[in-house]
């Protein structure tokens, strides 16, 4: 039986233990406005303290609502925001692929979408460099996946794939809320329906199942046949995301 207390102080004292064997100071933290990054933040805060936890807000084509959504996950946890708005460098990159040929939206809309979270993660991995400066401590940065998203290939190569630890990447969506319940994530956030803040659809939408069948998928319940075969699908044409082949000589 999941017990999400008892889960909370295992992973807090999970990130507690790598910090400290491995001599680091702070973490840098995507926060979309999203429950995964908002539990996350709530995490790392209870581990570290908020005086070692940066938070960045990385705008690209995007609502509103997601930055406004990000505050108060750092107004509650009482953490540093920063804001890179990264419009301008999305756009800048357009401009050089445009001069390129004369490519329709559809052919373009897979890199467009996927350039987003690599520009992201990019900017996420200066921050903690930055930090690292300025503090004398080392910045590293925080995975924000779970379980779900992970199983089905539901990331971007070189993107939110990157990160230095993750702490959701076991956690079913399910368990993350019942986690971020613990954690007193604002209500707000924590029941926001998923999306990826750069298509313009829910999680859902775009992968064509629920989150809570890929979970029943991945614990081995019931499931229409379907939606199985969905899954599984998902599943095997995301094999090369889940690992780099090397070749040895």
């Amino acid at each position: 039986m999941f017990n999400p207390k008892k889960e909370k102080e295992n992973i807090i004292k999970f990130i507690q233990d790598y910090f400290d064997s491995n001599h680091l100071g702070g973490v840098v933290i995507g926060i979309s406005g999203g429950k995964d990054s908002g539990v996350v933040a709530g995490l790392f805060t209870e581990a570290l303290g908020a005086d070692n936890v940066i938070g960045v807000t990385l705008p690209c084509h995007s609502k509103e609502d997601d930055k406004s959504d990000a505050l108060l996950v750092s107004d509650y946890y009482g953490f540093k925001m920063i804001d890179i708005d990264l419009t301008d460098t999305f756009d800048t990159f357009k401009e050089k692929i445009n001069q390129l040929g004369n490519f329709t939206k559809e052919k373009l809309k897979n890199s467009d979408i996927n350039l987003k979270p690599r520009l992201r993660m990019a900017s996420l991995y200066y921050m903690a460099a930055l930090y690292t400066a300025l503090t004398g401590k080392t910045y590293i940065v925080a995975g924000t996946g779970n379980k779900c998203e992970e199983y089905v290939g539901y990331f971007t190569k070189g993107g939110d794939s990157v990160s230095d630890i993750k702490v959701l990447a076991d956690l079913t969506v399910d368990e993350v809320i019942a986690i971020g319940e613990e954690l007193n994530v604002p209500k707000k956030v924590l029941y926001r329906a998923p999306d990826d803040g750069l298509s313009g659809m829910t999680d859902e939408e775009k992968l064509g199942v629920t989150y809570k069948d890929i979970a029943k998928y991945i614990n081995g319940e019931e499931l229409d046949e379907k939606v199985k075969q969905k899954i599984k699908t998902l599943h095997d044409n995301s094999g090369h995301k889940f690992n780099i082949p090397i070749y040895k000589k």
